[in-house]
């Protein structure tokens, strides 16, 4: 077992990486950092600009906003704006109301929003937004994750600034962590210290479930249901592992007013790293141990992984997500920390490369072939089979495989990230 102090660091990493979120989380901390400097502002703003990183602006642009029936950030800014409460962080606009809606509405058709890239920063997530009126300024900043606030000040004086030298930013910091520490944090801490991973599992498979009342998206999860899917997909394991996981991101993508337990800053990564071990752990018949320490494994992998990634990339989140669904998956058959290292390395040999084009309701596509690659890698690793150093990216050292995947996502992708943007934003050219 790790020593005390040492838990008690990674569980605090855990609650600072695994919190609820209403909405995709790029918006919503756009909102939220809005929110926070109208609040510096002290009054209505006039006038609201916002300047963002081209990861943020490209995760933003195409998805729901909850409870809104639209997409993208002007709504998004001015609810941040007009009724957002920076103490409910990623749910910033969870007390919308249909006042509040048509309040926003009027707001955008007034003219009163500008937003802009970011120029001359290498933050991949980057928010500044500024609040006037009348003759006062305000404005705040996030960076690093979506939730850290660097930079608040009122009138141009200073009331916060963690900036580092020249403006940047100080690299986010967390426990450092190896894929054999994760094992031994997930099997041998005392399971009423980590038990309270089991919200993951309330939110998400919840999510799943109202997903079902409406049609959200493409309506995957609810289509995987449908006695045709059946028919083609069976009435497997495999198969409602794949409509409960998507069913939870067509309704997040969508702009269902429903929270979900996030990982790293993604909703979506949240559902992935939870429901496909919730959904096998209740089909398989494990015990609640066993799946406590099932989504622990799986939340702290993706942890883990987007710690050398960073918390937006051009690599597809899922991919992450998905390896900690694995690992979970493959503890809860049986398997020890060999079986999981297999199941890892298996599942980036298949899908290291897949690209971020932002944040919509096809999400849950991209999700569904992670889920099924977390689960056909999974049990090949229980069956001793597994992809070796001799192909591709893999290394015989687990750790080392993984630095190469996000070592591909965080710096060869970059040209990429950036065709993928110009491609977006220049459709109607």
């Amino acid at each position: 077992m790790l020593e005390t102090n040492i838990r008690e660091q990674i569980i605090s990493l855990i609650h600072h990486q695994v919190v609820p979120a209403v909405g995709c989380t790029e918006p919503m901390a756009v909102a939220l950092c809005v929110a926070r400097a109208a609040e510096l502002l002290g009054s209505k703003p006039e006038k609201v600009r916002v300047l963002l990183s081209a990861n943020i602006l490209k995760n933003a642009m195409g998805v729901g906003i909850p409870g809104t029936g639209m997409i993208g950030l002007p709504i998004a800014i001015a609810l941040g704006a007009l009724i957002g409460k920076s103490e409910y962080q990623l749910e910033v606009i969870k007390e919308l109301t249909p006042k509040g809606l048509e309040e926003g509405k009027k707001f955008i058709g007034e003219n009163r929003i500008d937003i802009k890239l970011k120029e001359g920063i290498t933050e991949k997530l980057y928010i500044e937004a500024i609040c006037e009126a009348e003759e006062h300024q305000s404005v705040a900043i996030i960076s690093c994750s979506h939730t850290n606030f660097v930079y608040e000040s009122v009138d141009g004086k200073v009331c916060m600034d963690k900036r580092g030298p020249s403006g940047s930013v100080a690299a986010c910091k967390g426990v450092d962590l190896n894929l054999q520490t994760v094992w031994e944090f997930a099997t041998t801490t005392p399971v009423e210290e980590i038990e309270f991973i089991l919200e993951a599992k309330r939110y998400n498979i919840r999510a799943a479930a109202e997903a079902l009342k409406g049609n959200y998206g493409h309506c995957l999860g609810k289509i995987m249901d449908r006695p045709l899917s059946r028919g083609i997909f069976g009435n497997s394991i495999y198969s409602h592992i794949i409509s409960k996981t998507a069913s939870a991101c067509d309704a997040r993508m969508g702009g269902a007013l429903i929270p979900v337990m996030s990982n790293s800053g993604s909703g979506n990564q949240g559902i992935c790293a939870t429901n496909p071990v919730a959904v096998f752990a209740k089909e398989n018949e494990n015990t609640r141990e066993e799946l406590i320490r099932a989504l622990t494994l799986s939340h702290l992998t993706a942890i883990y992984i987007k710690q050398s990634l960073g918390a937006l990339s051009a690599l597809c989140g899922c991919v992450v997500a998905s390896i900690g669904s694995s690992c979970g998956i493959t503890y809860l058959m049986g398997g020890d920390y060999v079986n999981v290292c297999h199941a890892v390395k298996n599942m980036i040999a298949n899908l290291t490369g897949m690209i971020c084009d932002g944040a919509k309701p096809s999400c849950s596509l991209k999700i569904s072939s992670g889920v099924s690659t977390a689960i056909l890698s999974a049990t090949l690793s229980m069956e001793g089979k597994h992809v070796t150093a001799a192909e591709g990216i893999i290394d015989d050292d687990v750790d080392k495989s993984i630095l190469n995947l996000t070592s591909i996502g965080k710096e060869a992708m970059c040209n990429t990230d950036d065709m993928v943007l110009n491609i977006m934003t220049h459709k109607c050219d």
